[in-house]
């Protein structure tokens, strides 16, 4: 057992550092301030080979392994959350299940645009009363001569709008349950097809999860991915690999947070001496030290079991689960760390905080991951 990264994982976590360090943090706290889209950045995640990490060059991808992958989205998440899931929603939710699911023909048509980052993807399966009951979502996609009709909304999308390519799931037979949910891929251009207003969130403000509306939508035939009756086994097969983007996420805000902790305790003097010296504050930073080195490892393991073609869902829900309360937690412990100062917006512990709590919610929320893992050691 090897628990020290390859030279080229190495080279991979340097490179994508510098880059955020001198390209993402200087931006980090304004794009949080002003809910704005990092639009600017997207060429140069691109220009990084980030967009599509672990796919397959003659695809469009960087043919990198999945430990090098967690590894960039922990890192561009260090810098700023926001950045970090639009990065991992279009590589792990949008372009994975057409690289997996997709024919030659659909691979041909959005592979290379999409694993370049030439055109960003999203994952649209959250209904406003579909969320971790994704079998009670009521878009229908009613088969016509030449193809589909679709009627609906989703929520919570990220990436939306500024996507191009988006994997809607919705019922090609209501009567079915979740044998009768189908995926398709749908081009945001097309007629029918409309964009709500953003919601304003406690966290993440940069990226943007408007709600979508299908209103007589037609798609040609060639939209389906997969078969008919497979959208619920593509969603879940596609989250648990989105479960792990989310966990690197969450490690890269825990490990920011941490960073900012420790930062402090050295700086700030109180009754003579930094508080680093004072053993509460040591206890503080010992937790946290010890709780993200945990999660690392958890994280590194689900996506090494990725790379080997080994069972994952298990291993991902844990990484999920443990990593995303490990980001609350240090977060919480870093604000404790700066006192007063802490709970303003001159330090940047404030935003980790608001940022680590979504980690605990999409993707499925913590006690899905307990689900799974219970449902695993109980078989």
């Amino acid at each position: 057992m090897d628990f020290e990264l390859t030279d080229e994982q190495q080279l991979i976590r340097d490179a994508v550092r510098e880059f955020a360090e001198s390209e993402i943090v200087p931006v980090a706290a304004e794009i949080d301030r002003d809910h704005r889209f990092p639009a600017e950045l997207l060429p140069k995640l691109a220009e990084m080979n980030l967009m599509g990490m672990t796919f397959p060059e003659k695809e469009g991808g960087a043919g990198a392994d999945y430990v090098s992958y967690v590894i960039a989205v922990e890192e561009v998440s260090r810098a700023c959350a926001s950045t970090g899931i639009i990065m991992s929603s279009h590589n792990s939710l949008a372009t994975w299940p057409v690289y997996k699911f997709g024919t030659r023909a659909q691979k041909d048509r959005y592979m290379h645009d999409m694993a370049s980052g030439r055109r960003l993807g999203a994952f649209a399966l959250t209904e406003p009363a579909a969320g971790t009951d994704a079998a009670a979502g009521t878009t229908t996609a009613v088969r016509t001569g030449d193809g589909y009709v679709l009627n609906g909304s989703k929520m919570f999308i990220s990436n939306a709008p500024h996507a191009e390519v988006y994997i809607v799931f919705a019922k090609t037979d209501p009567d079915r349950g979740t044998r009768g949910i189908s995926a398709f891929i749908v081009e945001g251009d097309t007629p029918g097809f409309a964009v709500g207003e953003a919601e304003h969130k406690m966290g993440i403000r940069g990226s943007s999860t408007p709600p979508l509306y299908f209103t007589d939508m037609r798609i040609p035939k060639e939209a389906l991915l997969g078969e008919e009756g497979e959208g619920f086994k593509i969603a879940m097969a596609t989250l648990d690999g989105g479960r792990i983007g989310v966990s690197a996420q969450a490690l890269g805000i825990a490990q920011a947070a941490l960073e900012a902790g420790v930062d402090y305790a050295k700086e700030r003097v109180q009754f003579g001496k930094p508080i680093a010296n004072l053993q509460a504050i040591q206890w503080m930073i010992a937790d946290s030290a010890l709780q993200v080195d945990a999660a690392r490892l958890l994280v590194y393991r689900a996506a090494a079991c990725v790379a080997a073609g080994r069972p994952y869902s298990t291993e991902g829900a844990m990484a999920k689960l443990f990593a995303s309360e490990t980001a609350t937690r240090v977060a919480d412990r870093a604000i404790q760390i700066h006192g007063g100062y802490g709970y303003t917006e001159a330090y940047p512990v404030e935003r980790h905080y608001r940022d680590a709590k979504i980690t605990e919610l999409y993707e499925g929320t913590s006690e899905v991951q307990r689900m799974v893992i219970a449902r695993s050691a109980l078989r």
